[in-house]
């Protein structure tokens, strides 16, 4: 992995100094922040792996869970280590006064959100400042300077990874992942940095390993401290050998960390293989969840091929085979492959240098045609949900929605309209001129997956938190359960007993164990959580009440009765 441009490796990039003019800072911060501030705040904690997160944290800042022992209604959490349950639970603590719980808890998370961001940013910036990575030297000068081509390059990767839509939900959540993500996104960047900041390097090694061992990952941990390891050994540059024994020992250290933290019963480290999922369904799920940095990592691996095991190339390609594997070995968990996504992002801004103009227009174009029709998709839906009009669109929200209360924001119809005149004018410099700027063919795909997360949680916010949020459906349990009344659970998910203390402060025992325990129940009611198509059976000792949807008979439903 030597550093140094030899004949039978020479770098494919050609890139004049004009091509490397910076993006405005103060567009980059607002795309930034149109990308990350909408879906932290203003909505309830969604179904899933949301809302179970947040139960954990919540029941620990309440007192109704030991901190070394995490657990909502006696059932404790399958994964994700303990330290994000921590790390929500004392912002719960520290802000309880001025903000609600639910909110409280994201905060850390959207915090994580933005690292992940500037790391990857960082990542690229160090890693095209390498001698491997420059750009063609020209016989009669004009090529790029190293610090503007790296910032150029760090800008492209930045709009990649903010491009991906498999980081635009999770990102959003209150989960495990997002402190996953972002100790292997620093332990990408302390690679990076290793040779110009080698103490920065050294704690950063070390501190992402064990944020990976304690937050439900250990395995990836083990697996990247493998890949890191080899990209140090094999490397010629001293300063990333003598970063060696520092990647062994996070990896020692996480290790000792997850099996004392499985030996206390505070984690568990269960990870298997699993074969549920077809060849087709996990090329779907890469297909879309990495979408467009995929591609362009693998046209950058092809066009860098003679420098592959180059740092620059080799460490974000090794990294995100990680999390493509581990996906894979899961059953295509889209939550391992949240791990590839930063590196994938370094790989794309590698591509940009050497990109042809019919896969940057392709890109342009894909991206104009799908965001503006998405766009103007939800625009539609917004004006029949609001107006009734079109009267079949209105139909179906309302029959999708049933009870949907009508909720109009001067504030989020202003900021929506902005957007969208933002995306008109960003459509329009793009396409009426020939920007030389390398990052100018990442601008459509990040700026669109912008548009329509924010179109989103400004106009269908109301519509999208119904539908997401267990909110409802606890109003209708309580119109036939008294308020903080005790409800025996059977079937029901954490998520589901989270939001039934939560939102209606009913005391809720789980026990799945037992055969008979509802026989031998001493709460008054009863709650068991039915498949779609199934019948609410007959107990004996518990008379059945009601039958309660989420949103319509379609959707998810639990049967009352009463002792």
């Amino acid at each position: 992995m030597n550093n140094t441009i030899s004949a039978n490796t020479i770098t494919p990039a050609l890139v004049m100094s004009k091509a490397v003019k910076p993006l405005p800072r103060l567009l980059l911060w607002i795309l930034c922040a149109a990308y990350v501030l909408p879906g932290f705040f203003g909505r309830d904690p969604w179904k899933a792996a949301d809302i179970a997160s947040f139960g954990q944290m919540w029941h620990l800042s309440t007192g109704q869970a030991s901190w070394l022992a995490p657990q909502v209604a006696g059932i404790a959490p399958v994964d994700g280590g303990i330290l994000p349950f921590w790390l929500g639970a004392s912002a719960i603590n520290l802000l309880h006064s001025w903000i609600e719980p639910a909110q409280a808890a994201r905060l850390p998370f959207a915090a994580l959100l933005i690292a992940v961001l500037a790391l990857t940013w960082y990542t690229t910036y160090h890693l095209a400042r390498t001698d491997a990575a420059q750009p063609l030297p020209l016989a009669f000068g004009g090529e790029a300077p190293t610090a503007d081509y790296a910032r150029a390059l760090a800008d492209g990767s930045l709009l990649a990874l903010i491009s991906t839509l498999g980081l635009l939900q999770m990102g959003h959540e209150t989960t495990p992942e997002m402190l996953q993500l972002t100790g292997s996104a620093l332990l990408l960047y302390s690679l990076a940095v290793a040779p110009y900041h080698s103490i920065k390097a050294k704690l950063a090694t070390v501190i992402s390993l064990l944020i990976l061992a304690t937050s439900g990952s250990p395995t990836v941990a083990i697996l990247l401290t493998l890949v890191t390891a080899a990209v140090c050994q094999f490397s010629n540059e001293p300063t990333m050998r003598r970063h060696l024994p520092w990647v062994l020992l996070g990896g020692l250290l996480s290790i000792a960390c997850a099996f004392a933290l499985s030996w206390a019963n505070l984690s568990s480290w269960t990870w298997r293989l699993t074969s549920s999922a077809t060849p087709v369904d996990t090329l779907r799920l890469l297909t879309w969840f990495t979408w467009p940095t995929l591609p362009l990592a693998i046209f950058t691996a092809w066009s860098w091929r003679r420098q592959i095991f180059r740092r620059h190339i080799a460490l974000p390609l090794f990294s995100a085979l990680v999390g493509i594997v581990v996906c894979i070995c899961m059953g295509s968990s889209d939550r391992a492959l949240l791990h590839s996504l930063p590196p994938l992002a370094v790989l794309a801004a590698f591509s940009l240098p050497v990109i042809k103009r019919g896969m940057s227009a392709a890109i342009d174009w894909f991206s104009v045609f799908f965001f503006s029709l998405s766009a103007m998709g939800i625009w539609v839906v917004y004006i029949a949900y609001q107006t009734g009009l079109p009267h079949k669109t209105a139909a179906n929200i309302v029959k999708l929605l049933p009870g949907l209360t009508m909720a109009f924001s001067a504030w989020s119809l202003v900021v929506a309209l902005l957007a969208s005149l933002a995306w008109l004018a960003l459509v329009r410099w793009r396409t009426a001129k020939h920007r030389p700027a390398i990052w100018k063919s990442m601008v459509l795909p990040a700026g669109g997956v912008a548009l329509i997360w924010l179109l989103l949680m400004t106009l269908l916010l109301k519509p999208i938190d119904q539908a997401r949020s267990y909110r409802i459906l606890v109003e209708r349990v309580s119109n036939h359960v008294p308020k903080g009344s005790c409800i025996q659970s059977m079937g029901a998910s954490v998520g589901l007993i989270t939001a039934l203390n939560y939102f209606g402060e009913h005391h809720v025992i789980a026990n799945t164990h037992q055969s008979n325990w509802h026989a031998q129940a001493t709460c008054t009611y009863l709650l068991q959580s039915l498949e779609k198509q199934q019948s609410a059976p007959e107990l004996s000792g518990w008379t059945y009440v009601s039958r309660v949807y989420q949103r319509n008979p379609r959707s998810e439903s639990v049967a009352i009765y009463q002792r």
